[in-house]
């Protein structure tokens, strides 16, 4: 999981950013072949969602090992189970390699930097996180059975509610972010093109964020998080959940339920036929005769 430091944000280190269309890479001893790579990777021109072909450099990618390292160069702004962070006013971006795939956090970093690069106003959490899901290809399978089983549950926050939990823990900011991009989603749906670009335009034009989304769905702010609500409730459910994959889980959970009973109810059983049995004798106290089949010889 990934969070961005957004607009206002102070910037985590002093330093300035690299010269115009330079990726500059900081990484320790290792890490280093990496952050080159994911530099690389950085420099690619792509067409963004919404937005279209951008350049990002110049910017700072910086490539950390662990939780503890990630937590120096966020000074605590960004909950500790982040895979990454992205400083738009810095044009830093801070890639952790043990939670995640680091190319995978790069693109939803990317993300993050294109919508600022594009759109330098404030907007709410929920929708610069959705974007960036959507926007780096992360709204696949595994969001939908996170859907499924948040609506399943009754776990579906307003949207007043959904930035808290993507600052929540892991298991309710995974929730958080499909229900985030499922809301972006809405907004393209909403619109009669089904695009993304009319809300974009609007935001890169200077036009307040609930502006800019009654503009584009025909909805003021509340409306909307009432039908982006209901439609996340239509589209997803337990019955979906469990076609989508959830009934292995299901499956899975029922076999280890019946292995560790079983193991319960036979553990009597293995304690009575333990009693009394003759140990085997400890390796040292066998002597290996060598009748020529270990050494190839035979009798002389």
């Amino acid at each position: 999981m990934t969070l961005a430091l957004l607009q206002g944000a102070g910037p985590v280190i002093s330093a300035a950013p690299p010269d115009r269309g330079e990726v500059e890479v900081i990484a320790d001893g290792a890490l280093r072949p990496l952050g080159l790579a994911l530099a690389d990777e950085a420099r690619a021109r792509r067409d963004w969602l919404g937005i279209g072909a951008l350049d990002l450099a110049p910017m700072t990618i910086v490539v950390v090992p662990d939780a503890d390292e990630f937590a120096r160069w966020s000074r605590g702004r960004v909950p500790r189970w982040g895979a990454g962070l992205t400083v738009p006013s810095r044009r830093l971006i801070v890639i952790r390699v043990d939670a995640g795939h680091p190319f995978s956090t790069l693109r939803h970093e990317l993300a993050h930097l294109a919508l600022h690069t594009r759109v330098p106003t404030r907007v709410p959490l929920w929708f610069a996180e959705g974007y960036a899901a959507l926007a780096a290809g992360e709204h696949g399978r595994l969001n939908a059975l996170q859907l499924n089983l948040a609506v399943a549950v009754g776990r579906v926050p307003g949207l007043g509610e959904l930035d808290a939990t993507l600052r929540g823990s892991t298991a309710d900011a995974g929730t958080g972010y499909a229900l985030a991009a499922s809301a972006v989603a809405e907004i393209a749906r909403r619109h009669p093109t089904g695009e993304l670009d009319p809300m974009i335009d609007r935001l890169a034009g200077g036009m307040p964020f609930d502006e800019a989304l009654q503009r584009s769905t025909g909805l003021d702010a509340s409306r909307f998080a009432e039908e982006w609500h209901r439609a996340v409730r239509r589209r997803y459910n337990f019955g979906l959940w469990l076609l989508a994959g959830g009934a292995w889980t299901i499956v899975a959970l029922l076999l280890g339920v019946a292995v560790a009973h079983r193991r319960r109810r036979d553990a009597p059983r293995r304690a009575a036929l333990n009693l009394d049995w003759p140990m085997p004798p400890p390796d040292d106290e066998f002597e290996a005769v060598d009748d020529g089949s270990m050494t190839g010889g035979g009798p002389p």
